[in-house]
């Protein structure tokens, strides 16, 4: 190299620079193809324009100050964790009602803060009917946004764009349409978008731990029991 005209080695060495570039970009794509195909694959469940919540309908959101357990009483009593989040790389939690096998099909899943739907639909193979809610909630003073997801479920009792409240009936226990027994696969998310993905990953950036997350923001004195709406 060092026998080569100086404008040839110049040419050598940018091209040496494009190729990198270029092997960058075709290994970011695929990563982000081998990530996003279950959302492309079916394509009736996948939209290439997501209907995105708009900066005025981020700001219309109010400000939640507690969040509570889904399924159970607020406290999360009543149901128990058959599958924690990140075990055998899952993404979430799955929830029973106490008597297990299928006891719960049909029990209320509530919406652990006020909110609005962002996705009430059927969610593809595995998934059975799914809801997603958007909520705000301020932190050391800052303003944030989380998901909560329900998943696997038997009826959906809301639509998209609908306002919820803490406590209110979203939706019933299901089994994915006969997948699984029955239990409530849900999921807290630090991201804005009605995306469904995959319900295991060894990645579990912008996932959170739900029951953690929900004993952490609860803002709940000991004696608050029971429900604000009721079936």
């Amino acid at each position: 190299m060092e026998s080569l005209p100086n404008d040839k080695r110049r040419r050598l060495h940018w091209s040496w620079w494009v190729l990198a570039l270029l092997l960058f970009l075709l290994a970011l794509a695929a990563d982000l193809g081998w990530r996003l195909w279950p959302e492309f694959a079916e394509r009736r469940h996948y939209q290439l324009a997501l209907d995105l919540p708009s900066p005025i309908d981020l700001a219309s959101l109010p400000s939640v100050t507690r969040f509570d357990f889904p399924l159970g009483t607020e406290h999360g009593a009543l149901a128990y964790d058959a599958q924690p989040f990140t075990q055998n790389n899952h993404l979430g939690d799955d929830l029973n009602g106490i008597g297990g096998e299928n006891s719960d099909l049909g029990d209320s899943v509530y919406a652990v803060a006020d909110g609005r739907v962002l996705l009430a639909r059927e969610g593809g193979p595995g998934w059975g009917n799914i809801v997603i809610l958007l909520h705000a909630y301020r932190e050391k003073g800052e303003r944030k946004y989380v998901q909560s997801y329900y998943a696997h479920l038997d009826s959906i009792l809301v639509a998209k764009d609908d306002e919820v409240q803490r406590g209110q009936e979203i939706a019933t226990v299901g089994t994915a349409n006969g997948k699984y027994l029955a239990h409530l696969h849900f999921e807290m998310r630090e991201f804005i978008t009605p995306f469904v993905g995959a319900g295991y990953r060894r990645d579990t950036r912008g996932w959170l731990n739900p029951s953690e997350f929900i004993r952490a923001h609860r803002g709940a004195p000991d004696d608050d029991v029971g429900r604000t709406f009721a079936r």
